[in-house]
Order: structure tokens, then sequence, then C-alpha cells
């Protein structure tokens, strides 16, 4: 456990990202050992890939740097010991996943939320668009799923997640997973370690 005066890093990541996944699998250990402190912020990117001309994922777009990921990912996903599949379609609408994950960074669950859909995505394949992958998730960690599906389509949650979006744009987020670390960007889980080395100092 991290103190409340500990470093912090803030840990910026869209739920259809494939390094994303793998960031978040791993951040909390590497965190505690740093004794940094992780500030979860889920975010959109579709807003953020509009504002560069893209209406979709690069990876989508540049077929051969598709291709190269999702190699890369098996590779990646095989020595941390971690299941991987690209689910279909990709890349996820992520936009339920992530009105909840919101509730749930206020609430405590938000983690252990973010790591579960990470799995049932990029394990399983599921499709997290659907509610009744993410209510399964919900039920499986214990909460009320059918009162916070309701309470993920509040005005007020739906508001937070465009803010949120919209910091992450003012900060010049281009793609997740991107760490800020005492006003500094780092972009991609290989530089997770370099962002929390920032972040302690």
């Amino acid at each position: 456990m991290t103190s409340a005066s500990a470093p912090r890093l803030e840990f910026w990541y869209e739920f259809a990202s494939t390094y994303s996944y793998l960031s978040a699998m791993r951040i909390e250990a590497l965190a505690a050992a740093a004794g940094v402190t992780i500030v979860w912020k889920p975010v959109l990117l579709g807003p953020i890939f509009r504002a560069q001309g893209w209406d979709t994922s690069p990876f989508n777009i540049y077929p051969a740097k598709g291709k190269y990921m999702v190699r890369d990912m098996e590779r990646l996903a095989a020595a941390r010991g971690l299941p991987f599949k690209l689910p279909s379609p990709f890349p996820q609408n992520s936009l339920h996943a992530a009105r909840l994950a919101l509730i749930g960074r206020t609430e405590g669950w938000g983690p252990a939320f973010t790591r579960a859909v990470y799995e049932a995505e990029f394990a399983g394949g599921a499709n997290i668009s659907e509610r009744r992958v993410l209510g399964g998730i919900l039920k499986r960690l214990g909460l009320d799923s059918e009162a916070l599906l309701a309470r993920s389509e509040a005005p007020d949650n739906k508001q937070r997640l465009r803010q949120q979006t919209e910091e992450a744009q003012e900060l010049g987020i281009f793609g997740a997973p991107t760490f800020l670390a005492k006003g500094e960007l780092f972009w991609g889980d290989d530089r997770l370690e370099q962002a929390l080395a920032a972040a302690g100092k």
C-alpha cells in the first residue's frame, strides 16, 4: 500500500487499447515497489483520433502496423504469462466500460474492474460494448450490476468522461497507455518503468 503523501503517477488508458492491457496487468505491483500512487484515468481515444483525422485505430488504417502489433502482443503477453486474443470487432467500443470505471475509481473497485474488463476482452475475446458482458464482470466483483449500469448512464457521469477526454487532449495525449509524472508525458507500456522512476524522483 502507498500513502496519501506518496508520489503520484497518472495512468491514462483506453479499454480498446491492447498495450493498455499489458500496463493495467502490471502497474500496481510496480508502483507499490516504487512507492508511487497510481491515479487511474480511463479515456476515450475516438475523439482524440478524430482530431488527428483518423476514423479508426491506426492499427486498422495501416495494416502492416496492425499485423505487427498483433504479433508483438503475442510475444509480450506470452513472456509475461498473460493470454492474448484480439477481439472482433477491433477496436472495441469502450464507452460503457469507461463510464463504469469512472464510478469505480471513486468507490475503490476501479482497478479490479479495469483488469477484469481487459481480461474479458483480450484474454477471452469478449465484446465489452455489451451490457451483459459488463454486468457479468460487475457481478463477479460482488457489485450491484443493474444499479451501476444505470448510474453509469447518468448525465453527470457522462459529462465527467467527456471532461476527462478533453483534459487528455489538452495535455497532449495522443494514444494509450500514457503516463503523466510531474507534468511529463510517457507514452507506451514500454515507458512504464521510466514514468515510475520520474514520478518517484
